[in-house]
């Protein structure tokens, strides 16, 4: 019965052929959009992404299909919807996405971040933060903190974010009127004064990488003092933020000596901007199984994955489920692929991929990828 009514629907919506939306702008999509594909431009498809953000796998699909096209799904359509009712002068809310693997967390992420630079938000985005911690300890480059005792810096990887930073918000940067608070002094001959532009801070960070932690580390709290000062309203983007609160990183001293997550100067600046002490801005993270070296997980829940000290430092926040595809979700997806000839067939070759893919985007998609 359930596969008779399965192929029916298949067919029905085969006919229809409908799995785009003409609608590019995330502040303007709705229920009546939700299964369909929305084409980001290529210009700000670099802005937003050019330094991370999108799924490896995701991003050569995306160069085989000439385009980059997300789907509507409801998780972010929720998530725009709590953003529009909440108080602005309240503290900040923090939502959590989570789900199984390949659900379709970081492309969720990357629709809201689509969202928050059309609607005029200041971003502050993160990746992925295992590139931070997990990478080899050769692809790194560490330093003692000179600011911070018992801490360790990765300069290149701050150095990198504060470029990735100046891209997504390059028209924002220009608005003269963020300035910074007070004086920061970098060494002798080397100082930011007060009353300077937030660009100076972030150029500062970019040319002089020794200082680019700590440059990190000032460039967040002035932007939570603009923010509270409603000079801008800030959205925080984090993926796999649960890999702040896993006992090891992959990163060793001169002495080989393990080094934890909170001895590591970007997570203290980054733990300290998800906190809701400050308001008019919006956070909103990913927890995923994959952002943690450990293969036996037996759950892809925040409580699980974020241990007890990750779950109270959150507390209270609003957890938004990214399930697998609907039936329609799923149909869309599959007319979607074989308009880009990357599925191909007889109509009846959905329903086995239906069941053998169990709906998971991910698995759908690599399914249906080349050999």
């Amino acid at each position: 019965m359930f596969t008779r009514n399965w192929k029916h629907l298949c067919r029905r919506y085969s006919q229809a052929v409908t799995f785009r939306t003409s609608e590019i702008y995330p502040a303007q999509h709705n229920e009546n959009q939700i299964g369909f594909f929305y084409t980001i431009k290529p210009d700000l498809c670099k802005q937003l992404f050019n330094h991370g953000g999108l799924p490896k796998s995701f991003m050569k699909q995306t160069k085989t299909f000439t385009e980059t096209a997300i789907m509507v799904r409801q998780p972010a359509l929720d998530v725009m919807d709590c953003i529009r009712a909440s108080d602005m002068n309240k503290p900040v809310i923090r939502y959590v996405l989570y789900g199984e693997k390949g659900s379709g967390k970081s492309l969720t992420l990357a629709h809201l971040l689509h969202y928050a630079l059309e609607e005029g938000y200041l971003i502050l985005h993160v990746p992925w933060v295992s590139e931070w911690l997990r990478r080899t300890p050769r692809h790194k480059e560490m330093t003692n903190s000179q600011t911070k005792e018992g801490f360790v810096d990765l300069p290149l990887d701050a150095a990198e974010w504060l470029l990735h930073f100046k891209t997504q918000n390059q028209a924002l940067l220009k608005n003269c009127e963020f300035k910074i608070s007070k004086d920061y002094e970098w060494s002798k001959r080397e100082k930011t004064e007060a009353g300077s532009p937030i660009a100076a801070l972030v150029e500062h960070g970019i040319n002089r990488v020794k200082y680019a932690c700590d440059v990190i580390d000032a460039l967040l709290l002035e932007i939570k003092i603009l923010s509270n000062s409603k000079q801008c309203k800030t959205f925080v983007a984090i993926d796999g933020f649960n890999s702040f609160y896993y006992p090891m990183t992959r990163l060793n001293t001169p002495t080989k000596k393990k080094i934890k997550p909170e001895e590591v100067t970007l997570t203290n600046s980054f733990l300290e901007l998800t906190k809701n002490d400050w308001n008019n801005g919006v956070v909103v993270l990913t927890i995923d199984q994959l952002a943690v070296p450990d293969e036996n997980q037996e759950s892809f829940l925040p409580r699980y994955l974020l241990y007890k000290k990750g779950f109270e430092h959150l507390d209270p926040f609003v957890p938004i489920e990214v399930g697998r595809y609907t039936d329609k979700e799923f149909l869309s997806c599959a007319n979607y692929y074989r308009d880009r000839l990357w599925l191909r067939g007889p109509s009846d070759l959905e329903t086995e991929l239906k069941f053998t893919s169990a709906s998971n985007p991910y698995n759908f998609m690599l399914q249906c990828a080349p050999l």
